[in-house]
């Protein structure tokens, strides 16, 4: 597996943290030197390991908050 290159660009928030510590952050990341996405995933406290996530465009994260929106919470 080649190596994966990543540069947190801001930490936007934290949505929980488990019991090991590991912690669910949406940030601003960029990939391998590419334009900077919208990333949830879980990260170790050094930010170091990772679990799988998601990444979104910036329309892509506008059209989930209208989703998001549009719940019955």
């Amino acid at each position: 597996m080649a190596d994966l290159k990543f540069e947190i660009k801001e930490n936007i928030g934290t949505i929980s943290e488990g019991a090991k510590g590991w912690k669910k952050e949406l940030n601003l990341i960029s990939w391998n030197g590419r334009e900077p996405k919208y990333d949830l995933r879980d990260w170790d406290s050094e930010h170091v390991k990772m679990g799988k996530g998601v990444t979104f465009t910036t329309e892509e994260l506008i059209q989930l908050k209208e989703i998001l929106n549009g719940l019955n919470l």
